[in-house]
C-alpha cells in the first residue's frame, strides 16, 4: 500500500510543478513598456482648449503637443503647452484640476498663495501645461474626459513627452528643458497614481 502511495506521489509532484512553474514564470515578467508618444494628427486648435478649460488660457505655438498614456490606464492621454492668464478662474466651470508640482515640491504647498506667484520674464509669464486624461469612448477627444489637469509655474522653454523608469517601472514623464543665465537645467514631471509631481534631474553650466 505504501508504494503504491509513493508511487502516486511521484506521478502527482511533476505534474504539480509543470503547472505551476508556467505561472510564476508568468508572473516574474515585467509589464510592457508604455508606446512612445506622437502627436495629434490633427493638431490641436484652441478651440478645443477654450471647449474643456475656457477662454483664460491658448496653446503655445511649436511642437508642443503629444498623445500619450501619461496615467498607464491605456487610453490615450493629451498633453500641450499653453499660455494661462488665469489658472484658477475657470476650473470650477470647466471641471479641472489646478496644481503646482514644482512649488510642491520646493515646500510650498498652499495653491492659493502659489498661483498668484509669476514670473519675472515677460513671456514666461502663465506658462502651463495643460493635460487631458482620456475616457474610453474617444480618449482624450471625449466630450467628458476621465480628468483634466492645469499645472502652473513650471519652469520650463522646451518640452517633450518620453520614458521614465520610476520604482523599476517605466512610465511616460514630461520632460522639460530650461536654459537660462549661462545655465541649463533638466526636470520631469509624472503621474504617480494619485496627482503630478516633478523631480529635478539636474543642471549643467554652458
Amino acid at each position: 500500500m505504501s508504494s503504491s502511495k509513493s508511487l502516486l506521489q511521484l506521478l502527482v509532484l511533476p505534474l504539480c510543478l509543470g503547472l505551476l512553474l508556467p505561472a510564476v514564470a508568468q508572473k516574474k515578467q515585467p509589464p510592457p513598456p508604455p508606446a512612445r508618444a506622437k502627436s495629434p494628427s490633427p493638431a490641436v486648435t484652441d478651440e478645443l482648449i477654450h471647449k474643456q478649460f475656457g477662454d483664460n488660457c491658448s496653446l503655445l505655438p511649436g511642437p508642443s503637443q503629444f498623445v500619450a498614456d501619461m496615467d498607464d490606464d491605456g487610453i490615450e492621454d493629451l498633453v500641450v503647452a499653453a499660455k494661462c492668464k488665469n489658472p484658477m478662474a475657470d476650473r470650477d466651470e470647466y471641471k479641472f484640476i489646478v496644481s503646482d508640482p514644482y512649488d510642491t515640491a520646493l515646500g510650498y504647498g498652499d495653491l492659493k498663495l502659489t498661483s498668484g506667484f509669476g514670473s519675472d520674464e515677460p513671456d514666461r509669464r502663465g506658462l502651463s501645461l495643460l493635460i487631458i486624461h482620456g475616457a474610453e469612448k474617444d480618449a482624450w477627444r471625449a466630450d467628458e474626459p476621465k480628468g483634466k489637469f492645469l499645472l502652473i509655474n513650471l519652469p520650463f522653454k522646451t518640452i517633450t513627452v518620453k520614458r521614465l523608469t520610476i520604482k523599476k517601472k517605466a512610465i511616460l514623464g514630461i520632460y522639460m528643458e530650461e536654459t537660462g543665465e549661462g545655465e541649463s537645467s533638466s526636470s520631469v514631471v509624472f503621474w504617480d497614481g494619485k496627482k503630478y509631481r516633478y523631480q529635478l534631474l539636474g543642471s549643467t553650466l554652458e
